[in-house]
């Protein structure tokens, strides 16, 4: 079997180049990009090494394109996609591809997108873009009051199963209400609220599929074993009849910075104390971007990074530290976590965490420091890279430098910001960013009182 030249700076290497200098650098993936007349960006990337191919299609929405009292839509129909469309039955999505030996089908919803993607036997590729076609052009055709009523009963039992009744979770959602207040699209999870999904008609979620569910909102990318003699051909025959909508409603500036800091208590049933810490930095892809990104690494990093040093293993006062960068279109997250051991308090996790945290806007980030952090974001992008789909494979880094970085050739180029930021550059967007006048803090403490 012929192999491919898609990954040009290839697995086999990758273990041996992240051990040399950041600089040396430059991965590449080889795709097309052409749009259909009805507006589908179409990537594709062709890899023979394996019989499978590899269909990922990102939805220019999720949260954030949803307007105040409709909060929890994006997530709603990445449920409804699911239960049938014109010429597929409800409930068989999942059992065909299943069936069809599929090792990979799942769909997620972000605040900035939504995507679906299987990964499916070479010779089933057009079971798998006529699944995806069928329910972008034809899934309003059987979108009934009780399937509305069906997907929404199991939507809301999501939530109070993963957001309501796991401990700490009703803190992190409290904390981005505080990062983005309503009516901000960015309020709270991307869930939505119970109040919002029951209030919404069956005349709203049509709506809304109409103004965001269509082939000029969407890119579609395809990697693997497909005969590129063929492959166009069959992008036509079930993407090109589905009409184009009219352009989506513009998102516009909704993010205000935060000149004050932020509180709150949240009482939970759990043992131990937690401490939220959340600053509102740099957008995906943008200036200050790369540099957050591993300044979180440095400051939280599993047994090397500052704060666990400082209050997991020196002190001890936490048993667990967790930092992380959820980089975003319309204001990314830096949030960071302190759970105490036994016998802490909210108030003595937050003054033992935030001198630690303080510090590195004036403490100068070591070398060693930020080579480590930056091989850590390398390994892992390039670790994705090994896979076709799923996330962080192939197709989804395409797709998501497409629709956010306006470039699905963006690869390279996203290295080299890595590759870019200097000690200067990190203390300095991370000093703009992590300021006690603009940080979000919540308690999480035990319903009974601090223990």
């Amino acid at each position: 079997m012929r192999r491919s030249s898609l990954f040009l700076f290839t697995a086999a290497l990758a273990t041996a180049a992240v051990a040399q200098a950041a600089t040396t650098l430059s991965p590449e993936l080889k795709f097309e990009k052409y749009i259909l007349p009805n507006g589908l960006e179409v990537l594709l990337s062709e890899d023979h090494r394996l019989p499978l191919v590899s269909v990922n299609l990102w939805y220019n929405v999720g949260a954030g394109s949803e307007v105040a009292g409709r909060s929890g839509f994006a997530h709603l129909f990445e449920h409804i996609m699911f239960q049938g469309s014109r010429n597929v039955a409800e409930d068989t999505f999942f059992p065909m591809l299943e069936k069809a030996g599929a090792p990979l089908v799942n769909g997620t919803t972000d605040f900035d997108r939504t995507n679906y993607f299987e990964t499916v036997p070479s010779n089933q590729l057009d079971l798998a873009l006529w699944l995806e076609s069928d329910r972008m052009g034809f899934l309003l055709d059987t979108l009934t009051q009780e399937r509305l009523d069906n997907q929404r009963a199991v939507v809301r039992k999501e939530r109070q199963q993963s957001v309501e009744n796991v401990p700490y979770v009703p803190g992190e959602e409290r904390l981005f209400q505080l990062l983005f207040p309503d009516p901000h699209p960015y309020y709270g999870f991307v869930i939505g609220s119970h109040k919002d999904l029951e209030a919404a008609t069956l005349d709203d979620v049509k709506g809304f599929f109409n103004s965001y569910y269509l082939p000029n909102n969407a890119s579609l990318a395809i990697v693997g074993d497909y005969d590129p003699a063929t492959i166009k051909a069959k992008v036509e025959k079930y993407f090109g009849s589905i009409k184009a909508g009219a352009e989506p409603p513009p998102v516009g500036e909704r993010t205000q910075p935060i000149t004050a800091e932020r509180r709150d208590v949240v009482k939970d049933e759990v043992e131990l104390p937690r401490v939220y810490f959340a600053w509102v930095g740099p957008r995906i892809f943008k200036d200050g971007d790369a540099e957050m990104t591993l300044a979180a690494q440095i400051l939280g990093a599993s047994k090397v990074g500052r704060l666990e040093q400082a209050l997991v293993i020196q002190q001890p006062i936490a048993q667990e530290v967790l930092v992380a960068w959820y980089p975003q279109v319309q204001g990314s997250i830096l949030e960071v976590s302190v759970t105490g051991r036994p016998g802490q308090t909210a108030e003595s996790l937050e003054a033992a965490s935030w001198p630690v945290i303080e510090a590195m806007r004036s403490t100068p980030v070591t070398a060693d420091e930020l080579m480590m952090a930056r091989r850590t974001w390398e390994s892992s992008r390039l670790r994705g890279l090994e896979q076709l789909g799923g996330f962080g494979g192939r197709a989804d880094v395409l797709n998501q430098y497409n629709l956010l970085a306006g470039d699905p050739g963006y690869l390279p180029k996203d290295f080299a910001r890595f590759a870019a930021v200097t000690v200067d550059s990190l203390m300095k967007v991370y000093a703009e960013t992590v300021k006690k006048e603009s940080r979000v803090v919540v308690h999480v403490v035990p319903v009974g009182g601090e223990k």
